[in-house]
């Protein structure tokens, strides 16, 4: 079945995966309709580049939702607690980290739910990775199978045979290949933002979590990161 034309709603939160994800998405071609949100987070730098990635693109409505997750608490992404920094990726714990935010790719999934069955649409993307990733729960493939499984028990679209897929493109890719896929489909890197505690104006903290990782991938990679770091 072509996929040319079907509409399809794309989590797009500003940073290179979900950049990767919008890219792959139209160059598929889909119909997209972009989602963003603004949750509490102390890096709402990402919301422009959110912005930008969406206007450039083929992009035919970007939703931006407000939600308080602040109020819950429970992430070092959502409140003044410290984001963890070190100095090497080798150095990142095999433990949940304190960035993890409860339940947030749930909370995230279920709005793109709703809003792909009021747009009939039966196809959601999302820029999760199992290998190059911090350790969180909510990124791993049988989280993914499970949701889709439950959206489609859950929603008049899934009982009535127009089945809906959430799809991973990333999952099984390293972030060097993810990286070199993005490049090709012509990703300006420049304007995702993958850092946890930027300073103002944008600029990556280069000790995070996350930069660690967006920078390991560069490297192998063999492409310089366009991102500006302290």
């Amino acid at each position: 079945m072509s996929l040319a034309g079907r509409k399809a709603v794309v989590l797009l939160s500003g940073g290179l995966d979900s950049a990767t994800v919008l890219a792959m998405a139209e160059f598929d071609g889909f119909s997209l309709y972009a989602m963003s949100f603004s949750y509490g987070q102390c890096h709402a730098v990402e919301l422009d580049c959110a912005r930008a990635l969406a206007a450039e693109s083929s992009v035919i409505e970007h939703r931006e939702v407000e939600i308080d997750l602040s109020s819950l608490g429970g992430s070092t992404l959502t409140t003044d607690a410290a984001v963890p920094k070190h100095d090497s990726v080798d150095e990142l714990s095999d433990e949940i980290p304190s960035t993890y935010v409860p339940a947030r790719n749930t909370i995230f999934l279920s709005y793109a739910l709703a809003w792909a069955e009021v747009l009939k649409a039966t196809d959601i993307f999302i820029g999760v990775n199992a290998l190059d990733y911090s350790g969180y729960p909510d990124c791993r493939p049988e989280y993914i199978a499970a949701f889709e499984e439950m959206a489609n028990l859950a929603t008049a679209a899934g009982v009535s045979g127009n089945r809906l897929v959430i799809h991973t493109p990333l999952i099984h890719l390293t972030k060097a290949e993810i990286i070199k896929r993005g490049i090709s489909l012509g990703v300006d890197y420049g304007k995702t933002t993958s850092c946890y505690d930027p300073a103002p104006g944008g600029v990556a903290c280069g000790h995070c979590d996350s930069c660690l990782l967006r920078l390991k991938g560069f490297s192998e990679a063999g492409i310089v990161d366009p991102r500006r770091y302290k």
